[in-house]
């Protein structure tokens, strides 16, 4: 890696740092001198803004720092572990410390069933070690990819990692390196992917010392809501646009990631002719052609020219399901919800078969689109759908999860539809036992950016600033270690006859994916799926397959039972089989909340 901290062969470190607005650098060696004082290397000035040091006698776990402008002492911006935090000393790691198995090739897309977790509170400890003891659990329920939220290095203890500020550090109180590789490789012997959630649209606000010594990371054109844009499009930026490929093959090759969720990339802007996402994707697939690793997107433009037919991203997040379902059931239509409060069961059918149902159009203050255009069909593959995530909680002022706001015989309906349909599900940590604690917006935050935060985190949840029953209160302080605490799972609960019972049916879900589904994703056809409503709330749809399989579908989304006195479209499946069934759907009577998918032959 051309950045950073490099151990040679012959012994000793050699340190690298980019600082194209310095004259010269310092390297501080720690451990080194009497009394604890850092001994004192200088670096030498290369070509192109560089400083370089080799240091003989400095090896593994030896501590460091850059001193720069003024007598500035800053961490290496591409430091692999800051062991006392973003604004201590980096550490000297091995890349090659970690003895690896040699048999893991991955998994293909077609066989992706996702689960999101936040490190520090999916177990009580909050920590890669004690995550370990939970994964056969997740791979028995069927699923097969953990997304880890981003690790990137960022102040204080706890917070969502939005912020990070040492993209090549995992945070540390999770864990050293050596437990994360550890983490990873559990994972892979029970047959689980894992992705990582990774920022290339911003550094956080409290740690980053670049503009000191490179301010070419910052643009001085492009802004995004979090502030300056990074440069990915002027002078310097081919160092910029390398060091954040190099941090995507970093984690991809020295942890053995199984694939990365880049983080909105809406809010990237790189006018070069090969813009720095299709770049990273380029270097990707040339750099690790040997093994399955899939690259997502999250963009809420639902930008789709980068899907798979580009060869370059395997899928993105489809909030359109989320926020149609959502409608549809607790009939909340404010903010950006106000896009699909139209017939929204007609829109969640839609998006079923279509993929996207919107994109593109500027967002007004309140959240909807100013204009709405509809999304042409994608390949439901490419598209992540799910029911909860950080964000769709974590925006509420009390952090509930959909099953806190939604009818109680509506969930198994919602789940289903979440699970099995061609697009690949995702699911949010504890949401496979039913989970009923919050995701609140949590961050470590010290002096007036605590007190920033906490002011805007109340001024912005806007509609969102009341329970979903209704109720008003103080919302939970975002930057209070208490807030953080009630984030963290129930495990009692999940041990619990009724968190059994959540997880026994998701379990039977996922396995009828497997059966049903996921052998015929090669084999399904793009845009010619179709969908037929019944009445307001009941549809039925088909899903096509090459060769004349269908799997059709028949919903009935009210409180209410339906008389199902219309017929279908289209003529009956032959050696039709049932894959799936919640409540009496393709009955003479549907039952409320009921669904039922149909495998056969079409004539």
């Amino acid at each position: 890696m051309p950045f950073g901290a490099t151990l040679l062969a012959e012994g000793g470190v050699r340190f690298r740092l980019w600082a194209p607005a310095l004259e010269k650098a310092d390297l501080l060696l720690h451990g080194a001198g009497e009394g604890g004082t850092p001994r004192v290397h200088a670096a030498t000035a290369m070509q192109q803004g560089w400083f370089e040091c080799t240091v003989p006698d400095a090896a593994a776990g030896s501590l460091y720092q850059w001193r720069v402008a003024d007598g500035l002492v800053v961490p290496d911006p591409a430091s692999r572990f800051n062991p006392q935090g973003v604004h201590g000393p980096s550490c000297v790691v091995d890349p090659c410390g970690f003895a690896w198995d040699g048999d893991w090739r991955g998994r293909p897309w077609a066989e992706a069933v996702v689960y999101e977790m936040h490190v520090g509170t999916f177990t009580p400890e909050g920590t890669y070690a004690s995550a370990e003891s939970r994964l056969e659990g997740l791979a028995r329920t069927g699923i097969t990819a953990v997304e880890l939220m981003p690790l990137s290095d960022f102040p204080g203890e706890f917070g969502w990692g939005y912020d990070g500020v040492l993209p090549f550090a995992p945070h540390a109180p999770y864990g050293d390196p050596e437990a994360l590789k550890h983490f990873i490789q559990a994972a892979h012997r029970h047959g689980l992917m894992v992705f990582l959630d990774v920022v290339y649209n911003h550094f956080g606000p409290d740690g980053n010392y670049l503009g000191a010594y490179a301010p070419q990371f910052f643009s001085e054109v492009h802004k995004n809501p979090w502030g300056n844009s990074l440069n990915f499009d002027r002078d310097g930026s081919d160092t910029v646009r390398d060091f954040f490929v190099q941090n995507a093959l970093y984690w991809l090759q020295e942890y053995r990631f199984d694939g990365l969720r880049l983080d909105a990339i809406h809010a990237i802007v790189d006018d070069s002719a090969l813009d720095v996402i299709d770049e990273l994707a380029q270097r990707v697939r040339n750099g690790i052609p040997d093994r399955h690793v899939h690259l997502v997107l999250e963009n809420e433009d639902n930008g789709h020219h980068r899907l798979p037919s580009a060869g370059r991203y395997d899928a993105q997040w489809n909030d359109d399901f989320h926020h149609v379902m959502h409608v549809v059931l607790t009939g909340e239509d404010a903010g950006y919800y106000q896009d699909y409060g139209d017939r929204p069961v007609a829109m969640l059918a839609r998006s079923l078969v279509n993929g996207f149902l919107w994109e593109g159009a500027e967002r007004s203050p309140q959240g909807a689109r100013q204009e709405l255009q509809q999304a042409p069909a994608q390949p439901l593959g490419a598209m992540v759908n799910f029911l909860n995530n950080h964000d769709q909680s974590g925006n509420r002022a009390f952090g509930e999860r959909m099953v806190e706001m939604v009818p109680p015989g509506s969930v198994p309906v919602a789940t289903a539809l979440a699970l099995l349909t061609p697009a690949t599900p995702m699911l949010f940590a504890g949401e496979e036992f039913g989970a009923r604690t919050p995701f609140l917006y949590f961050a470590d935050w010290k002096g007036d950016l605590r007190d920033a935060v906490t002011e805007g985190r109340l001024r912005d949840f806007g509609h969102f600033a009341q329970r979903a029953n209704g109720e008003t209160g103080e919302p939970p302080a975002p930057c209070e270690r208490s807030t953080f605490e009630a984030s963290r799972l129930d495990w009692t609960f999940a041990a619990s006859d009724s968190g059994q019972a959540v997880r026994g049916f998701v379990t039977r879900v996922l396995d009828a994916r497997r059966t049903w589904l996921v052998p015929r994703q090669a084999r399904l056809m793009t845009g010619s799926h179709e969908t037929h409503m019944l009445g307001e709330r009941t549809f039925v749809l088909r899903w096509r397959y090459l060769g004349g399989e269908a799997i059709e579908l028949q919903a009935n989304m009210q409180d209410a039972p339906w008389a199902a006195n219309q017929p279908s479209p289209w003529s009956p499946l032959a050696d039709a089989e049932t894959v799936f069934a919640v409540g009496a759907a393709g009955t003479a009577v549907w039952a409320p909340w009921s669904a039922r998918w149909t495998w056969g032959r079409e004539n």
